[in-house]
């Protein structure tokens, strides 16, 4: 009789995404699908691009006000984004 390791579907996808990716990249996949949740849907729709990089959150914005405002709420976005993934995975928020 053969016995086979069965491993649930969503254990094996993160295995390969961490092979694949790294350790951290679903984390960081949910911070930034977590955006719109902690800034709201209007800076969100104001987002162009979203990405990380060693701990740092590259935001894009089509607004040099709005750039400005939310570069005074670094520190708040930080706190609620690393508390929607569960863990400290956003170090550093750069806008560009």
């Amino acid at each position: 009789m053969v016995y086979y390791d069965v491993k649930p579907l969503g254990d094996l996808v993160r295995e390969f995404v961490e092979l694949h990716k790294g350790a951290d990249y679903l984390d960081e996949q949910k911070a930034i699908q977590s955006w719109p949740n902690v800034v709201g849907s209007f800076i969100a729709s104001h987002t162009i691009d979203l990405s990380i990089k060693d701990g740092r959150l590259f935001v894009r914005v089509d607004s040099d006000a709005l750039r400005s405002e939310l570069s005074y709420s670094k520190s708040l976005l930080l706190k609620n984004l690393n508390e929607m993934v569960g863990k400290e995975i956003v170090k550093e928020i750069v806008l560009n």
